[in-house]
């Protein structure tokens, strides 16, 4: 069954459209094109007619003309728009021209860095000229890196390399910082929050690299949609941009569905778990023929899908590999494949989490279901974007789950298909992050007195505070390294915490084998002992976890149920840097002790997802000192309400605050946490804190600060809108007891309309 003829069977289905909330259909789109620029090269020129264009669209006629000029862009259009075209053509171009020049390509992902290579290699070749572009990264051999440094003329790599491979070895790479005339940074809007601003660093490094080897490179940026492309874009490079955003490619008709999943219980106002509905919607399109891609915003609830849909489709020996899953923590070799196994059409299912989110091209994929809002609006184009690449009909069903974000987005599909109101959020100067860059920026080249690190002011204070740690020296005007470490080796870019852990294999005892990894703050939730690790699909039993040596070790097991782990979280105020009035409510930021720790264990059955008893978990606490803002609650709250219902109230207001603060910050929903304190030490009056879950913060909390009550006006909203009589899941949470709903109104209101 073709994706038209599934499309039609839906439609038809009474049992699935009763729980369609909307069914959108975004009709099939023109191209718009224009000319190249005058001046190109004809080899070029000739190439890209023999690849079938002949004329460019018109964002790509306006990125190309702009880096023709010199001037710096951000190029802002959806997936499979061609943006690849707005870098490729003014690079080759400036190469053919000049065989000196030189380009340096930034993308997020190792993954995305080999498949946008592969795709300028073909350009290369169907030119015939001598252009010489590599891949530097971890996967690298050694002999192939010399080359690469003394002739590679489009040299592209990652974040993380360019931080640990590139700029501290700077003297090896002389050709290239001489030379360079562009940089490329695709899919910006990935970087944000911590990553973001580390990268921010990462460029202020490399600009005055280049201004030490004497060239300004053209910086070319390329975005999906966000509402603040050209300021992230500026905050990135730190210069002004030029924003292009009309976007010229075509598109196939596209059918876009929310499913909200039926009422179970009126009374309670629970819904059926979104894991079962996708499974459900899933394995239809999986026994249709229908070729789609399945996203979770869990890793635990990629490996239960996978789970479920690769026990329907098992030959007689056992094997499924027509269901895959894929998700951060697997190895890249086996990642690799299952992104060539799509394009090649062997796989008919695969189950991810945001991990193939970016512009991987993996084929030809007709449908794409996602288990759960992704978070953002941005996040659920770029997903529906990887079903109907290449033109043709595609479908995007959106699965809701029972928080009040995704029951407000399924609800009011209007504000949905509205401009995107998300800002991508970085802060370049957030102290953490700034301090460790400079000590990197000191180790490449020293620094000379009064020299600023790319306009922070405080440059000289920060220095002297190294020179006062023994870090750097102070010698004739100038500030070297000193101290005995490599410092970018202890700065992990992508967030603050060290190293990750091996997930180790000792099935076979003979044979010990690495599986995947896991970054530190996930460990204690999903590798803690007894954990039942899930991985492909299959099970493992955590045997053993060495929390020094930084390993799990893991044996097969098959035992019909998977866990998850309760984190218990403690908060106190170390600084209070502002604190403003606002009616009877008082508002604060300031900077925050967080220390969380796993205490236990839940079994949850397959299928039923039923609980079938708990284990302890023994693990060391975590501390975190991050910024905070927080709502000293008015005093008429505990003089007006009864105890017990006011105090269910906001435990539901915090579990709202909690799901719809995400979509103002454009931050994943686990960047930020609320936390509500029913005598707090520090105010000694029940406070609501938000915190960014992220060491020293990135200004989340900040920018929740800035918007005063803004924050409490949408709860009110998301409340009201949730047709429950005395409070849910979907709006006040499942602990917020008896009664929340009806006096968070009145809270609400009054408080509202001070």
């Amino acid at each position: 069954m073709n994706v038209e003829a599934y499309i039609e069977h839906l439609k038809s289905s009474p049992s699935f459209m009763k729980n369609v909330t909307s069914w959108r259909v975004l009709p099939a789109r023109e191209a718009k094109y224009a000319d190249f620029p005058a001046g190109l090269d004809a080899r070029l020129v000739a190439a890209l007619a023999r690849r079938g264009i002949e004329r460019p669209y018109i964002h790509q006629r306006c990125a190309i003309e702009a880096a023709l000029a010199g001037e710096d862009c951000v190029v802002v259009t959806p997936t499979a728009s061609g943006k690849t075209l707005c870098y490729n053509v003014p690079v080759l171009n400036a190469i053919l021209q000049n065989e000196a020049n030189r380009a340096l390509y930034i993308f997020p992902t190792k993954a995305l860095s080999s498949d946008q290579t592969a795709e300028l290699y073909a350009l290369i070749e169907d030119m015939g000229a001598p252009v010489k572009a590599y891949t530097y990264d971890g996967d690298t051999p050694a002999s192939a890196r010399t080359a690469i440094r003394q002739a590679g003329h489009v040299v592209v790599t990652n974040p993380d390399m360019l931080h640990q491979g590139i700029l501290p070895h700077h003297a090896k790479w002389v050709k290239l910082f001489e030379n360079l005339k562009y940089v490329v940074i695709d899919e910006i809007h990935a970087y944000r929050g911590v990553f973001g601003s580390n990268l921010a660093n990462v460029v202020r490094r490399l600009k005055r690299i280049c201004s030490f080897y004497g060239s300004r490179p053209t910086f070319i940026c390329c975005s999906a949609t966000i509402a603040n492309p050209g300021e992230l874009a500026e905050a990135m490079i730190g210069r002004p941009v030029r924003l292009i955003d009309e976007n010229g490619a075509p598109a196939g008709e596209r059918h876009v569905v929310f499913y909200n999943p039926p009422v179970v219980n009126r009374q309670l106002g629970i819904r059926a778990g979104s894991i079962p509905e996708t499974r459900n919607i899933a394995a239809g399109l999986l026994r249709a023929g229908v070729q789609s891609i399945v996203f979770a915003r869990a890793r635990l609830t990629v490996e239960v899908l996978v789970r479920y849909l690769k026990d329907m489709v098992r030959d007689p020996l056992g094997n499924a590999g027509r269901v895959r899953g894929y998700r951060g923590g697997y190895l890249p070799t086996q990642r690799r494949e299952i992104e060539r196994e799509l394009r090649e059409g062997n796989i008919l299912t695969v189950v991810s989490t945001n991990a193939l989110e970016l512009g991987i091209d993996i084929g030809q994929l007709d449908a794409c279901v996602l288990c759960g809002y992704p978070g953002t609006i941005a996040s659920t184009w770029q997903q529906a974007g990887r079903a109907g690449r290449r033109g043709g009909k595609s479908l995007m069903i959106l699965v809701a789950s029972s928080s009040p974000l995704d029951q407000y987005i399924v609800n009011h599909p209007d504000y949905f298909f509205g401009k995107s109101p998300e800002q991508a959020l970085i802060d370049p100067n957030n102290l953490y992050i700034l301090l460790n860059h400079v000590k990197c920026a000191a180790y490449e080249l020293p620094f000379e007195d009064g020299e600023c690190f790319d306009g922070v002011s405080d440059t000289p204070e920060l220095l002297d505070y190294l020179c006062d740690q023994a870090i750097l020296r102070h010698v004739a005007g100038r500030y070297y390294w000193m101290a005995e470490e490599f410092p970018q080796a202890g700065i992990n870019l992508r967030s603050a915490s060290d190293q990750n852990f091996l997930i180790v294999d000792i099935t076979d005892p003979k044979k010990h084998r690495v599986i995947g990894e896991m970054d530190r703050f996930t460990v204690p939730m999903l590798l803690h002992q007894y954990a039942i690790y899930m991985h492909e699909g299959s099970q493992y039993q955590v045997e053993k976890l060495d929390f020094d040596d930084k390993k799990g070790y893991v044996r097969r097991v098959d035992v019909g149920y998977y866990t998850d782990a309760d984190l218990t979280t403690s908060l106190k105020v170390l600084d209070e840097f502002e604190c403003v009035p606002s009616g009877s409510l008082t508002r604060s930021r300031g900077e925050v002790l967080v220390s969380s720790i796993v205490t236990l264990f839940k079994k949850i059955r397959f299928d039923t997802h039923e609980n079938l008893g708990w284990g302890p978990v023994t693990l060391p606490e975590l501390e975190m000192q991050t910024t905070a803002a927080w709502w000293t609650l008015p005093e008429w709250l505990e003089n007006d309400y009864e105890r017990e219902p006011v105090k269910n109230a906001m435990v539901g207001l915090a579990h709202i605050l909690r799901h719809i603060a995400p979509m103002y910050l454009m931050c994943a929903a686990q960047d930020v946490h609320v936390v509500y304190h029913v005598r707090d030490p520090f105010t000694g009056r029940p406070t609501i804190y938000l915190y960014d879950s992220i060491p020293g913060g990135v200004g989340l909390s900040e920018r929740v600060f800035e918007m005063d009550r803004e924050l409490f006006r949408q709860a009110r909203e998301v409340l009201a809108a949730c047709p429950c009589e005395n409070g849910c899941p979907s709006c006040v949470g499942a602990t917020a007891g008896e009664g929340a709903k009806a006096t968070l109104l009145s809270v609400l209101d009054r408080m509202l309309g001070e």
